[in-house]
């Protein structure tokens, strides 16, 4: 029989801010000789700590980390692996049903005698409501005010329960009609690229901010190096009540930039182009990720666009990895200084900064 591999320990403490945070280092399999991460896809980098920290917590095979750590380019993959999304984006449409399905299972538990209460996200889930807001009011001053009256005025039933549900809930965010486009919401305010959870003993685990959204263009998000896409609404009720999602280990089509974008040229420009040449190649399945110099000339707007296409040209995402934009992006949009300082400190520490 082969001898079985051994067990790998990861947890390390990393200095941000004066503060230690526990992570799980993706050096330590390079040190085992487990793979090269240095030529690892930066996005596959995001599912291998994914799938180290399932692992170190009980909750994930070895078989996982093994797998993805020793990817290679255009070689036979082996099946698929588990992964557990940091937290859930959901707008409207989509958002609106899993909840009641929720409220309908916590009925259920009742009805058996059972405490109801425990029913919850298992994860952070954040509802976003866009999609069904109409516009009744426009080319006025007060126009935005008239329609937000008229709106809560026309689902009146829908936003009482979307209180009740906020309340109800654990780990459920709403965020309500006016605050904009669920996927800028999500680029703005929800993403945090690194994310950091209080453990048992005083320590703080951080870890790659990563999502799944009912809606194909949540891949926007990746942008910020935030791994991400869209899937149906069962599998996101499946991630929010805990369950792993079985993805395909990924081919990674590599896109390099360089130069920058002549006057009077814009992303959407750079982006129709983009689709029709990656059309032309074929990357329905595979993760699309940006590098090279040209990089340092894209800001965070034109970025958001590329990877905001993805599904138009068939890839499941578009990954940017971190960097000075990153960092620039999240200072304009009033991210605290010690989540800028602890992003860039983990990126580096873990090899996906660019």
């Amino acid at each position: 029989m082969p001898t079985p591999p051994p067990a790998i320990d990861a947890h390390r403490l990393l200095l941000s801010g004066g503060r230690h945070y526990a992570y799980h280092a993706l050096g330590v399999l390079d040190a085992l000789g487990y793979g090269k991460l240095d030529r690892l896809p930066n996005s596959l980098k995001v599912l291998l700590e994914n799938a180290l920290r399932a692992y170190a917590s009980g909750q994930g095979g070895l078989d996982d980390v093994l797998a993805l750590a020793a990817w290679q380019p255009r070689q036979a993959r082996r099946g698929e692996v588990r992964f557990r999304p940091a937290r859930i984006l959901m707008q409207d449409f989509t958002g609106v049903p899993a909840l009641v399905d929720l409220a309908a299972l916590r009925d259920a538990v009742a009805a058996k005698g059972a405490d109801p209460a425990r029913v919850n996200p298992k994860i952070p889930v954040d509802l976003v409501v866009d999609h069904s807001v109409m516009v009744d009011h426009f080319n006025s001053a007060d126009a935005l005010q008239l329609n937000m009256a008229k709106e809560f005025e026309r689902n009146a039933e829908r936003y009482r329960f979307l209180r009740w549900a906020q309340g109800a809930f654990e780990n459920l965010r709403i965020v309500p009609p006016g605050g904009g486009i669920c996927h800028q919401v999500n680029l703005e305010y929800l993403a945090s690229v690194v994310c950091r959870v209080p453990l048992d003993g005083g320590d703080t685990l951080i870890f790659p901010d990563s999502l799944v959204g009912t809606d194909s263009h949540t891949t926007m998000v990746n942008a910020l190096g935030v791994l991400g896409w869209g899937v149906g609404g069962i599998e996101a009720e499946a991630a929010m009540l805990g369950q792993p999602l079985e993805v395909p280990i990924p081919d990674v089509a590599g896109v390099r930039l360089a130069g920058r974008l002549a006057e009077g040229v814009g992303a959407t420009d750079l982006v129709l182009a983009l689709t029709e040449r990656l059309r032309q190649e074929g990357v329905v399945g595979c993760f699309v990720e940006f590098y090279g110099p040209g990089l340092r000339a894209l800001s965070l707007a034109d970025r958001a666009t590329l990877a905001n296409m993805a599904p138009e040209y068939g890839a499941t995402c578009a990954f940017f990895p971190v960097d000075r934009e990153t960092l620039r992006y999240l200072r304009a949009s009033a991210r605290p200084e010690s989540q800028i300082a602890l992003v860039e400190t983990y990126a580096k520490a873990q090899g996906w900064w660019h």
